[in-house]
């Protein structure tokens, strides 16, 4: 079977945790076991691979920290991303594994004066000539990209929500791993906090309508296997 390997840039904790499992979890259950098996490494913590050749697939998890923020496990994720990406290994980014690559290649990341984007978007698929609906929680966004990067998603309130580097290496700014009860409960523990109360209650509205999900942990697992 082909081995995963899940780079943890955060960790969520609490009740959360132990409700819905750590990030590399949402990953496991998307893709599922069938075809793949999975080595963590929490690069949150300074634990990195020695090499891509240690597996032959890879994912950056989301995180609630910023790419641009001053972390000691910041810089050296930035080397080996460059290495995975000449590396040619299947590998994926999402939400700040997304922004993270951009920032790695050469892009650049902010926290977006546009506030946050919770709840369900519709992106417009470049790709596929699609819209498809997927759960976002966001308040960072790429605003420059990166050299040679290729704009696969966007949408009107996130211009760069998925990016491609190559055939073997592409990113989304969208969360597929999330499902809707986790989005719910993460919404409900920062709704009048982090996030302005009418900005919850538009996301949690969102939540009844149909999403993409499905279609792509599907493709995802097509990415990884093929």
């Amino acid at each position: 079977m082909k081995r995963i390997g899940i780079l943890q840039t955060g960790i969520l904790g609490g009740e959360m945790s132990e409700k819905f499992g750590e990030y590399p979890d949402m990953f496991l259950d998307m893709l599922g076991e069938d075809d793949f098996t999975y080595q963590t490494y929490a690069v949150v913590k300074g634990e990195f691979p020695e090499s891509p050749d240690e597996c032959d697939g890879w994912i950056v998890t989301g995180s609630k920290h910023g790419a641009y923020e001053d972390h000691p496990w910041i810089k050296p994720l930035e080397a080996f991303i460059r290495d995975l990406v000449a590396s040619k290994r299947p590998t994926i980014g999402i939400c700040f594994g997304h922004q993270i690559m951009a920032q790695a290649m050469g892009g650049k990341v902010v926290k977006s004066d546009k506030g946050w984007g919770v709840g369900v978007h519709e992106y417009e698929n470049i790709e596929t000539g699609t819209r498809d609906k997927l759960l976002a929680f966001h308040q960072d966004q790429v605003i420059t990209l990166p050299p040679g990067a290729v704009v696969t998603h966007r949408s009107d309130f996130c211009e760069f929500a998925g990016l491609r580097y190559s055939d073997t290496c592409l990113t989304l700014q969208p969360h597929p791993e999330h499902i809707v009860e986790f989005t719910k409960d993460l919404l409900d523990e920062r709704r009048g906090h982090t996030i302005p109360p009418d900005v919850a209650d538009t996301a949690f509205a969102s939540l009844d309508s149909d999403n993409s999900h499905a279609a792509y942990a599907k493709s995802l697992r097509d990415f990884f296997k093929g």
